[in-house]
């Protein structure tokens, strides 16, 4: 039986061993993952994470190899990365440097995310008609987010520096892991059943994709859509971006960002109320100026030289008026008149008096009445009777005799 006792390592010596085992085993080696937690150094070199759906690995990729790049690493690519692994013994971690990097495809989420903006884009969730203005002047405001992240902080802190009669409401939700989604989702809808707010945070600070997921998760974009209080979306950093930003009535870079879009300042706000007063004020006394001199020039003669200045034409007009009618009458009169004079005359032409008395004689059949027109009308012994303008002569008919 051996009963030699292993050799006691410090923790460096372990270390070493495992970096010399693993950066000689892994000195080459190509590896295909989604890129994750993607980081920009202000250096230039990038920090990330590649990973699958069962396991993670940290990157680094230095600036002299970025140059390289035909492309720009974001969360949720899936690429290829060559290069070997390294071992930071400080921290007992080991990572891959890479090399090298291309394309290998759409990313997992990134491509559930794709399919997701376009059935909801379809159904109208993102149509520019859909979004409202924010108030002006909102005078009460709700955030959705974590109440112990920074994002919230931030949103407090430049609230209250910025216009501190604005009443904040923090709706406190879980902003990341399974359950995040449905409690965004539910606060949204508390805000709106119960009218808490003018406007709508709903936000959280910088992540990695996976980090962001709820919101771009279904039930927190349809809660976005159907809010009936204007939302700002205000997921991540300037970079980022969730599927609740296409939903929302604005989206804001940052939770900061959002905070100044949705607080007027104070100092600006009561500077164009002073400058409404102040307008308002001017008008109101030019007004009354022109009033004042207006009702100074209604002394009671003047008032009786208006009323004669707009009684003198009306007058006028009305005698032009009345004279015209009255000659129109006369005129017409005289031609009634002229027309009567001549019928009366015509009337008393075509009197039978009138010619009888002339010496003219009515000459009829005294058995029939008939007047006598020709001697035809006659026979020798018809009794005719003759009346002339007086009186009735009777004779009796010798012979007839037609005149040619």
């Amino acid at each position: 039986m051996d009963t030699t006792t292993p050799p006691v390592l410090t923790v460096s010596e372990l270390t070493s061993r495992i970096k010399d085992l693993l950066e000689i085993r892994f000195s080459s080696i190509t590896l295909e993952g989604e890129i994750s937690n993607c980081k920009p150094a202000s250096t230039g070199h990038l920090y990330f994470v590649l990973k699958d759906k069962d396991a993670t690995i940290s990157a680094v990729m230095f600036k002299g190899r970025m140059r390289g790049l035909n492309f720009t690493p974001a969360d949720g690519t899936l690429v290829r990365a060559k290069g070997s692994i390294s071992v930071y013994a400080p921290r007992g971690s080991y990572q891959i440097i890479v090399e090298s990097m291309e394309l290998a495809g759409t990313g997992n989420i990134l491509m559930m995310l794709e399919e997701r903006k376009r059935r909801l884009a379809a159904e109208g969730l993102f149509d520019q008609d859909r979004k409202r203005d924010l108030p002006y002047f909102p005078q009460r405001v709700a955030v959705v987010t974590s109440p112990t992240g920074a994002a919230l902080r931030d949103i407090l802190q430049i609230m209250g520096r910025r216009n501190p009669k604005v009443s904040v409401t923090v709706l406190p939700c879980q902003v990341q892991g399974a359950d995040a989604a449905p409690a965004i989702a539910r606060m949204i809808a508390i805000a709106n059943a119960y009218n808490m707010a003018d406007v709508l945070i709903v936000g959280r600070g910088g992540g990695s994709l996976e980090d962001l997921l709820p919101f771009s998760e279904e039930v927190v974009v349809r809660a976005v859509a159907e809010s009936t209080i204007p939302v700002v979306s205000a997921v991540g950093h300037e970079i980022d971006w969730a599927l609740s930003d296409f939903a929302a009535d604005m989206r804001a870079p940052t939770p900061s960002a959002a905070a100044e879009l949705v607080t007027p300042l104070l100092s600006e706000v009561t500077q164009q109320m002073e400058y409404w007063r102040r307008d308002f004020y001017e008008s109101i006394s030019s007004r009354l100026d022109r009033m004042r001199l207006l009702v100074k020039s209604f002394t009671p003669d003047s008032l009786e030289l208006r009323f004669r200045t707009i009684q003198q034409p009306l007058l006028a007009r009305f005698d032009t008026a009345k004279e015209l009618i009255l000659s129109a009458m006369e005129d017409k009169c005289k031609d009634a008149r002229h027309r009567i004079e001549n019928s009366l005359r015509d009337l008393e032409g075509a009197n039978p008096s009138a010619i009888l008395a002339r010496g003219y004689s009515m000459v009829q059949d005294k058995a029939t009445g008939k007047v006598i027109r020709s001697p035809a009308d006659t026979k020798p012994g018809q009794i005719l009777e003759i009346r002339p303008a007086t009186g009735i002569i009777q004779t009796q008919v010798l012979t007839t005799e037609e005149q040619t």
